[in-house]
C-alpha cells in the first residue's frame, strides 16, 4: 500500500509558469497598429511621388525613411509581446527530490580589468558574497579573472581569503540574507558584540586594501607568509597590463582550508591570463575562455556562474532557484543557461538617465522567454557547461581531452599536472589554430560577446530561462553621469552593429536557425544604432522646415491627422502601460522616454559613425573620450537628479545644436502665430514635436546659461553646439528654398 501511494503522489513542483494577462491584448493592438502604420507609410509614400519641387522631394523622402525604420524596430518589438510568461521556483521542495550532498558542483567566474576603475575591495565583496551562498561550500570553486594583472587585486584576495575564514560562519550563524560584508554593514543598525568584531577584522582589512592600492604597490610590511611572497615574485621585471606572464594562485582549496568552525572553505583561486602585445586578447570574452580552460583543469563543475565584478549577490538561495530547472528531469535537456536581471543600487528615485534600462534587463527577457528564452546579459547568469561545446546534439570535442565537460577531475588543484596544465591553457598562443572563440567557448567577433554569445547558443538550438524572484538576485552599480552612459551606449552600439553586419546577423542566419519571432527580436537589440537615424531625423527637420514656413504634416482639420495621434498614444500608451506593470513610476518613464531621445542624437549616432568608419579602416581613436572619476560633488548632483555635462564630450555637441534649434523654432512658431497671422492648424505637429523637445531640453538649457556648477555646460561645447545650429538654419534655408 505504501509502495502504491508512493506512486500515486507526484513529486511537489519544483517551478511554474503562468503566461500573461495582456497577450491577448497584445496581439489584437499589433494587428489594429500594424494596420495604421500601412496607412501611414502609404500616405508619405503618396506625398513622395507628387513631390513637385526638389525640397518637397527631399524632406518626403527623409520622412518616409524614417517612418519606415521607426515602422521596422516596432515590428521587431512585437515577439516579445507575443506570448510573455512568468515564472517561479520553490527551492523548498528541492530537499524533498534530492539530497545536499548530491547537488553538482558550480564554478564561479569573476572578471576584472583595472584596480583603479574597478576598486578591488567592490571586487573582494563580489566573491566573498558568492561564497557565501547557501549551498555545500565544498563544490563552490571561486575563479578570479585579473585582466589588468595587478599585485593590488592579488593582495585584495590574499585579505579577502583570511577573511572568508570568518566572514561564512558568522553568516551561516546569523542566517544573513545580505552575504556581501560591505552591503551588510551599510544596512545593519543594531550591532552584537560579534558583530562589531567581524566590523573591526573588515574595516582593518578594507583599510589595508585601499592603503596598498592609493601607493600603488604591496609593501614588505603586508607581506605576513613565505607562500604570499613568493606569490608576489611571479610577475617579472616590466610587467604591464598588457605584457605580463600567467600567474595562477590558489587561494583556498577546499580539500585543505576550512573556516574557524572547522567547515570546509569553497575553492578561491586567482588567475591572471599571459599577455602579448604581438597577440589578440579578445577582451572579457578572452578572458572568460581563459576562466573555461584553467576551471576545466582545476574543477570542471557542470554548471558555471559568470558575474562582473561589481554585481554581488543579494540572495544566498539563487543557487537553488537554478536547480530547480536544471535538475527538473522533464524537459530541460536542452535548457543551456538561467539568466537573472539586472538590477543596480545607487539609482536616484527619479533614475535620472534611465540606468535602470527596465526593458532590457526585465519587460522584453519576459518575452524572450516565452519563446527560446532571454538573452544573454553579461552577469548574473548560470551556464551548462556543456553548452560551450556544440549544440545540445552534436557535441564539439576538446584538443585536450581533460577540457572536456564531461571530464572528471582526480588530483588535487595544486598538484603539479594541474598546475601546469592550467597554465599551459592559459598562455596567450594557446588558442592559435583552435575552434576557441568561434565554435567553442565564449563567442570573438563583437565587443558585446554576451549578447552574440547568448545569441550563438539559442541559434545553435540552446534554450534559456529568465528567472526573476522578487528579491533580485544580484545588484550592481550604474553610472552616476551622462557621459558615463553614453559611452557604455556607444561601445554597446558599436559592438551590436558588428554582428548585424557579419555573416551571423539576426536578419538573415538569426531568422533561419531560430525562426521569424527571435530572429526579429535579437534583431531589434542588435539595431539599436539604427534608432539615430529617425530620432535625429525628428530631432531637426520639422523643426527646420518650421523655421522655412514649410508645412510637412496633415493639418488639425485633416483625417491623416487623426492617424498620426493614433500612432503617437498607442506606441506611448502601451510602452507606458508595461513600464508602470514593472513596477516603474510616471517620473522614471518620462525620464526613460528623455534618455532614449538623448541616445539618439549622441552615443547611437556617434557609435554608428564609428563603426562605419571603422569598416573602412578610417581611424576614430578620436571619438573615445575617458570620463573623470565621479567624486563627492558629482554624486550629491545625480541624487538632486541634476544632469551632469562636466565632461567634455564630441556627443554634447549634437545634442545641445538640437536643443538650440527646437526651442528656436518653437518661439519662432509661437511668434508666427502671434505676429504674422499663421494659422496653427498647418503647424502644429511640428510645433508640438519641438515643444515636446524643448520640454525634454530643459536640463540642457539649464546646463548651458543658468549652473555655474563644475556640471554645466561646457563654454566650448555651449559655443561649438551654437555655430553648428547657426549653420544648419543657413543651409536648410538655402536647401529648402523653392
Amino acid at each position: 500500500m505504501e509502495a502504491l501511494s508512493s506512486r500515486a503522489c507526484p513529486p511537489p513542483p519544483l517551478h511554474t509558469l503562468q503566461p500573461s494577462r495582456l497577450t491577448g491584448f497584445n496581439r489584437v493592438f499589433a494587428a489594429v497598429y500594424t494596420g495604421a502604420i500601412l496607412a501611414l507609410l502609404y500616405h508619405r509614400s503618396f506625398k513622395l511621388i507628387n513631390s513637385t519641387t526638389l525640397p518637397s522631394f527631399f524632406i518626403s523622402l527623409s520622412m518616409l525613411i524614417s517612418d519606415l525604420l521607426l515602422a521596422f524596430m516596432w515590428a521587431a518589438t512585437q515577439p516579445y509581446r507575443m506570448r510573455p510568461i512568468y515564472r517561479n521556483e520553490f527551492p523548498d521542495n528541492l530537499g524533498k527530490i534530492v539530497k545536499e550532498s548530491d547537488f553538482p558542483p558550480l564554478d564561479v567566474f569573476i572578471c576584472t580589468a583595472d584596480p583603479y576603475k574597478e576598486p578591488p575591495m567592490g571586487v573582494a565583496n563580489t566573491a566573498l558574497s558568492v561564497m557565501g551562498y547557501d549551498y555545500p561550500p565544498e563544490k563552490i570553486s571561486v575563479y578570479v579573472s585579473d585582466d589588468g594583472g595587478s599585485q593590488l587585486t592579488l593582495f585584495a584576495f590574499m585579505e579577502a581569503a583570511k577573511f572568508a575564514t570568518h566572514w561564512l560562519p558568522f553568516c551561516r550563524k546569523n542566517n544573513l540574507v545580505d552575504r556581501s560584508p560591505e552591503a551588510y554593514f551599510a544596512s545593519t543598525n543594531s550591532w552584537s558584540s560579534e558583530s562589531e568584531e567581524i566590523k573591526t577584522m573588515y574595516d582593518s582589512m578594507k583599510f589595508r586594501v585601499e592603503n596598498v592600492v592609493e601607493r600603488g604597490k604591496v609593501g614588505d610590511e603586508y607581506i605576513t607568509g613565505e607562500e604570499d611572497r613568493k606569490a608576489f615574485l611571479k610577475w617579472t621585471h616590466g610587467s604591464t597590463r598588457q605584457n605580463h606572464p600567467t600567474v595562477i594562485q590558489v587561494l583556498l582549496e577546499n580539500s585543505k582550508d576550512k573556516d574557524i568552525t572547522g567547515h570546509l572553505m569553497p575553492n578561491l583561486i586567482y588567475v591572471s591570463r599571459e599577455k602579448s602585445k604581438t597577440s589578440p586578447h579578445h577582451f572579457k570574452a578572452g578572458a572568460l575562455n581563459v576562466l573555461l580552460r584553467v576551471s576545466a583543469a582545476m574543477t570542471n563543475a557542470p554548471f558555471i556562474l559568470t558575474l562582473d565584478c561589481d554585481m554581488y549577490s543579494n540572495d544566498p538561495s539563487t543557487p537553488l532557484r537554478v536547480l530547480c530547472y536544471l535538475l527538473n528531469p522533464h524537459g530541460q535537456s536542452k535548457i543551456g543557461y538561467i539568466q537573472f536581471p539586472q538590477y543596480f543600487k545607487g539609482i536616484n528615485k527619479t533614475d535620472t538617465y534611465a540606468c535602470e534600462f527596465k526593458r532590457l534587463f526585465q519587460i522584453n527577457p519576459v518575452g524572450f522567454d516565452g519563446l527560446a528564452g532571454p538573452n544573454h546579459v553579461g552577469t548574473g547568469c548560470f551556464f551548462r557547461r556543456r553548452v560551450f561545446f556544440g549544440g545540445p546534439l552534436t557535441l564539439l570535442s576538446s584538443e585536450i581531452p581533460e577540457l572536456g565537460p564531461s571530464h572528471v577531475v582526480t588530483k588535487p588543484i595544486q598538484s603539479q599536472p594541474i598546475f601546469e596544465l592550467s597554465h599551459k591553457v592559459a598562455g596567450c598562443n594557446y588558442e592559435n589554430h583552435t575552434k576557441w572563440g568561434y565554435e567553442v567557448g565564449f563567442r570573438y567577433g563583437s565587443l558585446v560577446e554576451d549578447y552574440y554569445t547568448g545569441y550563438r547558443l539559442q541559434c545553435e538550438g540552446w534554450k534559456s530561462i529568465f528567472c526573476n524572484p522578487k528579491r533580485a538576485a544580484f545588484l550592481g552599480d550604474a553610472p552616476i553621469t551622462l557621459v558615463d552612459l553614453l559611452n557604455q551606449q556607444k561601445r554597446w552600439a558599436i559592438g551590436l552593429l558588428e554582428v548585424v553586419f557579419s555573416k551571423f546577423s539576426p536578419l538573415t542566419y538569426g531568422i533561419r536557425s531560430m525562426g521569424l519571432l527571435m530572429g526579429l527580436a535579437y534583431a531589434h537589440i542588435g539595431m539599436w544604432a539604427f534608432w539615430s537615424i529617425p530620432i535625429t531625423i525628428y530631432a531637426f527637420l520639422p523643426q527646420l522646415a518650421l523655421l522655412n514656413g514649410i508645412t510637412i504634416f496633415p493639418m488639425v482639420s485633416e483625417p491623416w491627422f487623426l492617424l498620426y495621434v493614433f500612432l503617437f498614444i498607442g506606441a506611448n500608451g502601451q510602452d507606458f502601460l508595461e513600464f508602470i506593470l514593472f513596477d516603474g513610476t510616471i517620473q522614471r518613464w518620462w525620464n526613460d522616454q528623455r534618455i532614449w531621445m538623448i541616445r539618439g542624437v549622441t552615443c547611437y549616432l556617434f557609435g554608428s559613425t564609428e563603426f562605419f568608419l571603422k569598416s573602412f579602416g578610417i581611424s576614430t581613436q578620436g571619438f573615445n573620450v575617458t570620463s573623470k572619476v565621479v567624486d563627492d560633488e558629482q554624486s550629491k548632483r545625480y541624487e538632486q537628479g541634476v544632469f551632469e555635462f562636466g565632461v567634455p564630450s564630441p556627443m554634447f555637441v549634437s545634442l545641445t545644436a538640437a536643443a538650440i534649434i527646437n526651442l528656436v523654432s518653437f518661439v519662432w512658431g509661437l511668434f508666427s502665430l502671434v505676429f504674422r497671422g499663421r494659422q496653427l492648424e498647418g503647424m502644429f505637429l511640428q510645433m508640438f514635436i519641438a515643444g515636446f523637445v524643448v520640454v525634454n531640453s530643459l536640463p540642457i538649457y539649464g546646463a548651458m546659461v543658468l549652473r555655474g556648477d563644475k556640471g554645466r555646460m561646457p563654454v566650448r561645447i555651449t559655443t561649438i553646439s551654437t555655430f553648428l545650429a547657426c549653420g544648419l538654419v543657413a543651409a536648410a534655408s538655402i536647401a529648402l528654398r523653392d
